[in-house]
């Protein structure tokens, strides 16, 4: 496979390479004759794949294998994690795309709103539910 060169390193260059990853990868699964909906079923299965070498990665980390001891350090782990990332984004860029970046910015939107207060809200200082909320 030819490199997809990749111009910066600021997040304003991230989903232009991946779309082109994922045309890439589309392309050639097409060529194959790999319907769109296996071609997504594989990809996900690929997400799979990535976050079990994040795990064995941890489990290298933290040298609970007996066999293998300490066979991998935190940046192998944090290496894993973004493959992992990477190749959900090109997931997500695959099965929308012409709008994984929009969409995946409201599903941000949406799921994060269930965690961060609002702009008017603010937690207390020590983390717990204000028990006087609500009353």
């Amino acid at each position: 496979m030819s490199e997809i060169p990749v111009t910066g390193t600021g997040t304003q260059d991230l989903w232009p390479a991946i779309e082109r990853l994922a045309a890439s990868f589309v392309r050639r699964d097409d060529e194959r004759g790999v319907s769109a909906e296996e071609q997504w079923t594989l990809q996900v299965l690929k997400i799979g794949e990535e976050f079990g070498e994040a795990a064995q990665a941890v489990i290298g980390a933290r040298g609970t294998n007996p066999r293998k001891g300490y066979s991998h350090g935190w940046s192998d782990v944090q290496a894993e994690v973004a493959d992992t990332a990477i190749t959900a984004l090109v997931a997500l860029a695959r099965m929308r795309p012409d709008d994984a970046a929009e969409y995946l910015a409201r599903q941000f939107a949406a799921k994060s709103a269930k965690f961060l207060p609002g702009p008017q809200q603010q937690p207390p200082r020590d983390g717990r539910p204000d028990p006087e909320a609500g009353r």
